[in-house]
């Protein structure tokens, strides 16, 4: 094997290397370290109180809806 090839392989290794144990580590380390930081799981925590507020919002505004749609109706049925 040439000198050339040789190092065109280490060369490709090591790409090979960052590209795969990389990503590997980073989450083989976020697993050890215990998942998610405390900023993380704050802001999940916000982001599903946000979520719970947007549904109850469309509960309560479906509700209204039905309500006017039957105010019209009452008021199509007197006419």
């Amino acid at each position: 094997m040439d000198m050339g090839a040789f190092l065109g392989l280490m060369i490709g290794l090591v790409a090979v290397l960052l590209i795969f144990g990389g990503p590997i580590f980073l989450i083989a380390l976020a697993i050890l370290k215990g998942g998610k930081s405390k900023k993380g799981r704050n802001m999940e925590a916000n982001e599903a109180r946000r979520v719970q507020e947007m549904y109850q919002g469309i509960t309560r505004m479906e509700e209204r809806i039905e309500a006017l749609e039957t105010i019209i109706l009452e008021h199509d049925r007197k006419e």
